[in-house]
């Protein structure tokens, strides 16, 4: 009789359908776990109201705890304390992924889960100048260590993640469907002069730069008259956006579209002549998309900081401009939009890029062993 499948929970403070790169990266593992025939997957995440929901992701079962508020951008409500490990025996879970870095939902898993747990840390170090500033950087301090010794393994998504300066994590990075994130055409006929900007557009998520790529435009639509700035992605600053927008003159060149389907994305960045990430702090540990662009030949502009770097290398693949430098951005998109031929070999050198370093078969078998050697018997709850 063959062995029943490893029961893995996956859990995590938001989850597709919702936007970003943590939520695309648990998506993806969830749907490779599953279909590997290994593995009997549950996803444990949060809901946007107080309602505890089942749900049903691609033949995956989702169980959305209510969240009774949302402070920063972190999801709370006090009965997960129970809920999550109640969840966790009732479901008969042999192993849990964890992820994050939103405070709350993982660290509660690595708290009080029966089972081994495997912390996947998506981020350097929270603090993005804010208010809250001084709480996150004393959950730093004092909780997070706890967390990672809590934790049987721990998986860094790059070099800035702040479980790898544990020295003992995995370094596994995220990556890109090379399948369906593709050039589509030969050549840049079918690219128009338009930026593309895909992620939330939250008073949150401030630190991804928007801000500074809307005040970019002032120069921009000078160096390259028929510009325009897509933006993909919705949440509760865009009315700001906009006001910022039409002060500087600048309303009629940007188009926003919203939230779109994943995999409608590719036909976005196949048109944009430049995808951008202009993000101004070491929370961007990588930039999911930028490596969609990549795969999708579309050439990129994006900071240097966090873990960018690690990713896009510049002047080859793409350029990197300072963070927060609004009129370097400029500069740097202008550069790409007129000039097509280097803007081609930018976007083949990335395609080449995603396919040889971030496909995301090339992190399948690293992901599955992981977890594996977590779940094997005998692996016992980690205590600090």
């Amino acid at each position: 009789m063959s062995a029943r499948p490893v029961k893995v929970a996956l859990v995590t403070p938001r989850f597709p359908p919702d936007v970003g790169g943590l939520e695309g990266y648990v998506g993806w593992v969830a749907e490779v776990l599953q279909a590997s025939g290994s593995f009997d997957v549950t996803v444990i995440t949060t809901s946007r109201d107080r309602r505890t929901r089942l749900e049903n992701y691609r033949g995956v079962p989702v169980h959305r705890l209510g969240t009774w508020a949302t402070l920063s951008n972190t999801p709370v409500n006090p009965l997960w304390v129970t809920q999550v490990r109640r969840l966790l025996t009732r479901l008969d879970i042999d192993v849990v992924n964890a992820h994050a870095p939103v405070p709350g939902l993982a660290d509660i898993a690595a708290f009080t889960s029966p089972v081994p747990v495997v912390l996947t840390y998506h981020s350097g170090s929270l603090a993005k100048g804010t208010a809250v500033d001084p709480l996150l950087r004393a959950y730093e301090r004092q909780v997070l260590p706890r967390v990672f010794a809590r934790s049987t393994e721990l998986v860094a998504v790059s070099p800035v993640s702040m479980a790898h300066a544990t020295g003992r994590a995995h370094l596994v990075p995220p990556g890109v469907d090379c399948e369906l994130f593709t050039p589509g055409v030969p050549s840049d006929e079918a690219r128009e002069p338009r930026v593309l900007y895909v992620g939330r557009v939250e008073r949150t998520s401030r630190w991804k730069g928007l801000g500074v790529l809307v005040k970019s435009l002032v120069q921009l639509r000078r160096l390259v008259p028929g510009v325009r700035l897509e933006v993909v992605g919705d949440g509760d600053d865009v009315t700001h956006l906009q006001a910022q927008a039409e002060r500087l003159g600048v309303d009629d060149r940007i188009d926003w579209l919203g939230r779109v389907d994943h995999r409608l994305l590719p036909q976005h960045y196949r048109r944009a002549g430049v995808a951008v990430l202009p993000s101004l702090t070491e929370s961007e540990s990588f930039g999911m998309t930028l490596v969609e662009a990549m795969a999708s030949a579309c050439p990129v502009v994006a900071s240097d900081v966090g873990g960018i770097p690690f990713v896009v290398r510049d002047q080859v693949d793409g350029l990197l401009v300072p963070p927060g430098d609004a009129g370097a951005l400029a500069r740097a998109l202008a550069g790409v939009l007129t000039d097509p031929p280097r803007a081609t070999a930018m976007g083949r050198a990335g395609r080449e890029a995603a396919v040889s370093r971030w496909d995301w078969n090339r992190q399948q078998e690293r992901t599955i062993q992981i977890i594996e050697e977590a779940a094997r018997p005998g692996r016992r709850v980690r205590t600090p």
